[in-house]
Order: C-alpha cells, then structure tokens, then sequence
C-alpha cells in the first residue's frame, strides 16, 4: 500500500477510535469542537462494539454506519471544493453535485474499510488552542497503539452552533491537499467531467466488490 493511501486510511481511522476509559459518552458536550470529535469517536466505537455483524466485517453495515453517524458531521462541499481546487468555481451546480457525491461515497468506502482495521488503539486528545468566538479551529490528536504515535488533525467550521469537519490532517498531510494535485491532472486532461467519471467508475468498482472498499 502505497504510503499516501496507507496516511489516509490512518486518518478515516481517527472518528472510530476509543478515547480513555476516564471520557464518558454523557459528559460529551458537542458544542464544542473538541469534544465533538470525542463524542463522535466514542458513539461510533460504541456502536462497533455492539454490532455483532460489523466486527464481522459487514461492509454494508458499516457504510450505514459511518453514513448516518459521521458523515452528517462533515462539510462536504467544503471539503470537496477545496480538493478540486481553483476548478472548482469553473463547474456548473451540476458538476459541483456529482464531484461532491462521488467524493462522498469514494470517501464513505475509504473510511469503512479503514473501520474493519480498528484493533486495540486508542486516541489522545491535545488541548485546544483557539481563542473565544472562533468560527474556525484545528483539533489535534495522536493515535497511540503499536510503533510511534500517529500525528491527526482536524479542521472545523462553525455554522450558527454547530461545528462541522472540513479537512483532515494526517502526519502533516491534509485530507484536501492530498486529492487536489490527482484532481488537478485528471481535469487537466480530461475536463471536470473526466474527473466525475473517474470517480464515478472507481465508485462502482469497489460495489461490485463485497468486502471491499
């Protein structure tokens, strides 16, 4: 596995990972952008852990899993209008719905798969350096399990009071920047409809492939 992939994969990671047994799923207070990512990472263990089928590998359940209880959580046309780039304002609406919906599902299947890998890691949650009334922050954190700590960083946006994730950052590499240069190319050479059917084709080749994502 190439080493970009295997950063990435490492990333989706992050949002299914148990915290320390001292946090507490009541005392979460999603107001706050920190506590949002350790709310959702314990919701999502949680659910991991009582689903029977999921530790089995269930693709399908845990698509349905990471669609309905993390994906609502994420910006996604900020998130993909910043991984097309400057060509982003060159697309028609149409062309910036479809970029963002097979951005989802290649995104939503990345991260499912990358679910099925959770072993016995666990995620420290550094303080938060944001001063009061930002509307944008950076979440640090550091996967610890097996070997050296996993860098991971998050981007928020705040949108009247709720806080959602735009990028992620993983070993110095954000989410967004990673995609832009192959999207650069692949519009460079075949148009931003190339780039949908690109997306599009990889989309429908990981479905009619169960178990994988």
């Amino acid at each position: 596995m190439k080493a970009s992939k295997r950063h990435l994969l490492q990333g989706l990671l992050a949002l299914t990972l148990g915290f320390s047994a001292s946090f507490s799923v009541l005392a979460a207070d999603a107001s706050a952008p920190d506590l949002l990512i350790r709310q959702l990472s314990l919701e999502t263990i949680e659910a991991v852990k009582s689903d029977k089928a999921i530790q089995a590998g269930d693709l399908q359940k845990i698509i349905n899993l990471v669609d309905t209880k993390v994906m609502p959580h994420i910006n996604f046309q900020r998130m993909t209008s910043s991984a097309v780039g400057r060509f982003w304002r060159q697309a028609t609406p149409e062309q910036q719905k479809r970029l963002q919906d097979e951005f989802k599902t290649l995104l939503v299947r990345t991260y499912a798969g990358a679910l099925t890998q959770v072993k016995d890691q666990t995620i420290a949650l550094r303080p938060l350096r944001a001063a009061a009334g930002e509307t944008e922050v950076v979440v640090r954190t550091e996967i610890r399990g097996k070997g050296d700590p996993i860098q991971l960083d998050y981007r928020l946006e705040k949108t009247g009071a709720e806080w959602r994730i735009y990028d992620v950052n993983v070993l110095g590499i954000w989410l967004a920047d990673q995609y832009r240069n192959s999207f650069a190319q692949e519009i460079g050479a075949n148009g931003i409809d190339g780039l949908i059917k690109t997306l599009a084709d990889k989309n429908q080749k990981a479905a009619a492939a169960p178990g994988k994502a």
